[in-house]
């Protein structure tokens, strides 16, 4: 499959772990700031095929994960109520809030669907018009411009009984956020390329200047994650701290001017909260004001509605990088897909869930030569 088993080559991945061994002469300690990554990570063991020197650190990158413990009891109490149609996507449904969650919603009799775009959601209220119907819009900037696309067209196509839960953030903030954290230890950063490729790279270029910390824009694949990890290496040990875009097969520089365009018009930045984390001013997305009428918040006066994180969940200093997963006492006890205890171990991209499936359960650190491309999960 084109540009996917091109990136899965061991030799060019010998060839290119080969030469980080050779380029590091000191402890450094990058962050992939995207879930996606984070699973490609563990998946095929590259954190542990590079020099001890190296640490990778997980950032807070899965959507699912830093949606907050509110927002999440939000939407349950949207999908419980008598009329309303709740639309999610699936990764979704098992996010525990306060005592329950959507699957147990739908059990108990509430309507909750799980639908594979927005734009479903859409059609759902088309051909549901006595219903209220509410999709849950979370996500970085890769899902806002379907989710803004979706209410471009409610308002255009005048469907009234549709609104959307809005809970998106901002990668760049967050960055700021970790940088400006006293209990940080980055020295560089490994960005998400599907952000990118909607965003471009502006924001970054003054991030790496104020913070001193290189960017490198990189992909999924393995051998995009080793050849990010590379030119960030190269870039520490040379005393730089640029931008480099190493995914130009998906990324320009200035990302896609279309989505760009949609997002600002449905948009406008806000303060956001991260579940585990805290507000990050100007790190999210709401409606804005001419679009007003189709925030879910809104139409079902659910803004008061505040919770605190449970105590025994420490998904907060996971998504912070602070704390591996199986640092977690209750990782893989207490805590199991089956039964969690936070988002970060039933999201798709979370890391507790990366380090449970692919059987990531201690410290120690592989003595494999080569990656492992073709893992299989364990279990």
């Amino acid at each position: 499959m084109k540009y996917i088993e091109e990136f899965q080559d061991p030799q060019l991945a010998r060839r290119l772990l080969d030469e980080i061994h050779a380029t590091v002469t000191r402890p450094w300690a990058l962050m992939e700031v995207c879930g996606g990554q984070t699973h490609s990570i563990i998946r095929h063991g590259i954190d542990q095929l590079l020099p001890e020197q190296l640490e990778l650190i997980h950032g807070p990158g899965c959507p699912v994960c830093v949606t907050p413990l509110e927002m999440i009891d939000k939407a349950l109490e949207i999908a419980a109520r008598p009329g309303v149609i709740f639309c999610s996507f699936g990764d979704m449904l098992r996010v525990p809030g306060t005592g329950r969650d959507l699957f147990q919603v739908r059990a108990a009799g509430g309507d909750v669907r799980v639908v594979y775009s927005p734009l479903d959601a859409l059609r759902v209220a088309q051909d549901n018009p006595g219903s209220e119907v509410v999709f849950f819009g979370i996500g970085f900037e890769t899902t806002a411009p379907p989710n803004a696309m979706t209410v471009h067209q409610a308002s255009r196509l005048g469907i009234r009984n549709f609104s959307l839960l809005v809970s998106h953030v901002r990668v760049p903030p967050a960055i700021e956020a970790i940088m400006r954290s006293p209990d940080c230890r980055v020295d560089a950063f490994l960005a998400a390329g599907h952000v990118c490729s909607v965003m471009g790279v502006g924001e970054y270029p003054a991030l790496a200047d104020t913070f001193r910390v290189p960017i490198v824009v990189t992909g999924f694949e393995p051998l995009d994650i080793l050849e990010g990890v590379r030119r960030a290496v190269r870039q520490l040990e040379n005393g730089e701290h640029r931008v480099e875009n190493g995914y130009a097969r998906a990324v320009r520089d200035e990302g896609n001017a279309a989505a760009k365009e949609m997002i600002a018009d449905i948009f406008e930045v806000t303060d956001r909260a991260w579940r585990g984390i805290g507000v990050i001013p100007g790190s999210g997305w709401r409606l804005a004001p001419r679009y007003r009428e189709f925030d879910a918040e809104d139409r079902f006066d659910v803004g008061d509605i505040t919770t605190s994180e449970p105590a025994e969940c420490r998904s907060g200093e996971v998504l912070q990088g602070l704390l591996k997963p199986h640092q977690c006492e209750a990782f893989g006890t207490t805590c199991t897909p089956r039964n969690p205890l936070g988002a970060t171990m039933v999201s798709s991209e979370g890391a507790c869930a990366a380090y449970y499936l692919y059987r990531r359960l201690g410290g120690t650190r592989a003595t494999a030569t080569s990656p492992t491309v073709e893992a299989t999960p364990v279990g």
